[in-house]
């Protein structure tokens, strides 16, 4: 089997017995790699990520502490401020266990102790979401034989990273009647029972493309299910877009099995520094710390987290998220407008608790979702207009659709602009 995007003059010839495509394992081989938003467009409006378009969140008014520059740990909440990395220890190797991140991170999701420390004993801490991800089909999953669930349409990177690992994939869809995209408790059970080989349960919440919040009661059920043994993963990258008390976290103390990640990458605006989070009872948090890397989080990484994680910087994100969900309904109320509905666009699905949109593009005559046609407006919309979405028409029950990040007010004008203008020939 050839090597997916290498061309065949590359192979390589010397010396003449060794061939690495039989070295490589088969499923590797095989594996059509996550595409990330960047392998299309990297320039224009960038409206396909779901990155906070506002920036990040670390204020710029405070100030960091020399001694922290110089590798001392202590940190000052109210004189935060980012760092000149340049001036950093970087001739060092980065501290394994970041437990001022940990704490900062703990405070933050009300995992305290009476006594009011936090417990840091329940983070984890990975280069991005995706490490976690991998990491717990590692040690939780036997290749070849133990089996993961995921719930699509869902983020891609899940399947991948089975794949990678020789891990068979069982998908239940959500039920996408309506836009609604719930889990369908009745044929997840029904999977679990007929595979109790399945280790873990992937949830996105908010759903990624959907946008959707799954309730708390939902995710219990999964949780207390006898007949699953092994461990719910709710991966909560959008939480803060969301209303309070829609986070899983609340549940981590109740149940062993559940592991919930989040991300600095959405709310904080930090995406460049990938930090991935994995809250969780200590005993999983211990076996994650086991088997990671021994420096897997770098020092510019963990002094900018701090910076992230200050008083002054959360006051900053608590305002950028405020008004992202105030341009998310004007966002909405926009692409919902009847001189956009005319030219074929459609009604907004899923459930809109994150920082992106979901809204279909029809064909003109039949008025029902069109692939070929949002595509089309897709390419026209990056390649001749500088605006940047997401075509994911062909995920499961999202036919026709582009996912649209909610943008400054100035890219969301844009967008419309140029939005009404490719519909208008497209």
């Amino acid at each position: 089997m050839p090597i997916l995007g290498l061309a065949p003059s590359s192979k390589p010839t010397y010396p003449p017995h060794f061939d690495i495509e039989s070295v490589i394992r088969p499923n590797i081989l095989a594996l059509h790699p996550y595409r990330c938003a960047r392998d299309d467009y990297q320039d224009g409006i960038l409206l396909d990520a779901n990155e906070n378009a506002l920036g990040h969140s670390i204020h710029s008014s405070s100030k960091n502490s020399s001694s922290k520059l110089n590798g001392n740990a202590n940190i000052e909440d109210d004189a935060i401020q980012t760092p000149n990395i340049l001036a950093l220890d970087l001739n060092r190797y980065p501290d394994p266990a970041q437990r001022e991140i940990k704490s900062r991170i703990a405070h933050l999701r009300g995992l305290v102790h009476s006594n009011g420390t936090p417990k840091d004993d329940h983070i984890f801490l990975g280069v991005g979401s995706d490490e976690v991800i991998d990491l717990l089909m590692r040690v939780c999953v036997a290749p070849g034989c133990e089996r993961v669930m995921i719930t699509p349409p869902t983020y891609g990177m899940y399947a991948v990273c089975a794949q990678v690992n020789d891990i068979e994939v069982i998908r239940v869809p959500l039920n996408a009647d309506g836009g609604a995209f719930q889990l369908q408790l009745g044929a997840m059970k029904a999977a679990i029972d007929r595979e109790p080989s399945i280790k873990l349960i992937f949830l996105c919440s908010p759903g990624n493309p959907t946008g959707t919040l799954i309730p708390l009661s939902d995710i219990q059920q999964l949780l207390d299910y006898t007949q699953f043994k092994g461990i719910v993963v709710v991966d909560e990258a959008y939480i803060d877009f969301s209303p309070p008390g829609s986070s899983a976290v609340s549940l981590v103390e109740k149940y062993a099995n559940l592991c919930v990640m989040q991300t600095l990458s959405k709310s904080f605006g930090v995406a460049a520094i990938r930090l991935g989070i994995a809250i969780a009872q200590p005993p999983l948090i211990q076996i994650l710390s086991n088997t990671k890397a021994p420096y897997n989080i770098s020092t510019p990484t963990s002094i900018l987290a701090l910076s992230a994680l200050s008083p002054p910087s959360l006051a900053l994100m608590s305002q950028r998220i405020s008004t992202i969900l105030s341009s998310r309904v004007s966002l909405l109320s926009s692409l919902h407008s009847p001189g956009l509905s005319s030219l074929g666009l459609g009604e907004a699905i899923g459930g809109n608790h994150a920082n992106f949109i979901m809204i279909p593009v029809l064909n003109r005559d039949t008025r029902k979702p069109d692939n070929v046609r949002s595509e089309k407006v897709y390419k026209e919309l990056a390649e001749k207009e500088g605006v940047v979405v997401r075509f994911r028409g062909k995920e499961y029950g999202c036919e026709g659709c582009l996912r649209i990040t909610v943008g400054t007010e100035e890219e969301n004008k844009v967008l419309l602009e140029k939005l009404k203008q490719v519909l208008e020939r497209v």
